[in-house]
């Protein structure tokens, strides 16, 4: 199978809806939680095993069945988070030849807190050699009086491939969104790829203005990293000038990747944007 074809393959997917996430306000943590999950995935000669599961406080961590050679974990929300002044971080590695998927069973929930402290949520992917890493969850939805500082950071080898997506609804259905700052860095092979930071909702300045969002709610990215990847082109818009929304597939300078980067009213628009995003940077 060649790495073009593992990475466009069909995610697991779990019976979801980022718009019918529960939308009952939790009592909180007084004092926040901390918390660490770990997914370290290995390859073992015939198939990619996964030596270290670890679950930790939100994060219920599952293995899911493959019928091959990857290894497919499943991350549920075991309480609600992340809330204000909570401490999350996922760990997630894929060692030199393993294949690796990770996907989240719902939307993840930005919500007000006990403090006014901000939340921070952080992910970290680690790809080695010749390795396959996808991170596909759920959309996080940033509501009304939330403070969350979302990072990604990802550390690729030469050789590894790396499909990332993500997606940020800002506010639920006739809501104000909250403060949501992320920033995603990528390095691949000790040197930087892709460094983004973006911050929306109060006190942020012209953050839902024509220059920024255009009064779309619902933002997201996928980015592709592949030693066999076509980056020869220029920059694609997808549905320029639409009402649905619109996006933009551009290579990356210093390596072998593709981001998208997309608009929409809703996350189901969204959704169908990244798909035709993905299928346009894996054709011919």
């Amino acid at each position: 199978m060649s790495a073009r074809t593992q990475l466009a393959r069909p995610e697991a997917r779990f019976e979801t809806d980022a718009q019918a996430a529960d939308t009952e306000e939790p009592s909180g943590h007084p004092h926040g939680v901390r918390a660490t999950a770990r997914i370290r995935a290995a390859y073992n000669g015939r198939v990619t095993t996964l030596p270290q599961l670890h679950s930790d406080g939100p994060f219920h961590l599952r293995r899911m069945h493959t019928g091959g050679k990857a290894a497919k974990v499943g991350i549920i929300g075991a309480m609600s988070a992340p809330l204000g002044g909570d401490r999350l971080a996922l760990d997630i590695t894929a060692e030199d030849r393993a294949e690796l998927e990770v996907t989240t069973a719902a939307a993840t929930l930005a919500l007000r807190g006990p403090t006014t402290a901000p939340a921070t949520y952080e992910v970290r992917l680690t790809a080695g050699e010749g390795a396959t890493l996808r991170w596909l969850p759920q959309p996080l939805i940033s509501t009304a009086g939330s403070n969350l500082r979302q990072t990604c950071t990802v550390d690729l080898a030469a050789t590894s491939r790396l499909l990332l997506r993500e997606e940020q609804l800002l506010g639920r259905a006739s809501e104000k969104p909250g403060h949501l700052v992320s920033r995603i860095r990528v390095h691949r092979a000790g040197r930087p790829l892709l460094d983004q930071h973006t911050a929306y909702g109060d006190p942020e300045p012209g953050w839902d203005g024509p220059a920024v969002l255009g009064g779309h709610r619902a933002i997201g990215q996928i980015l592709i990293v592949d030693p066999e990847l076509n980056v020869h082109r220029d920059p694609v818009l997808l549905r320029e000038g639409t009402k649905d929304g619109c996006a933009v597939l551009a290579p990356l300078a210093g390596g072998p990747a593709l981001l998208a980067t997309a608009l929409a009213p809703t996350s189901s628009a969204l959704r169908e944007l990244l798909a035709e995003a993905l299928a346009h940077a894996l054709g011919p």
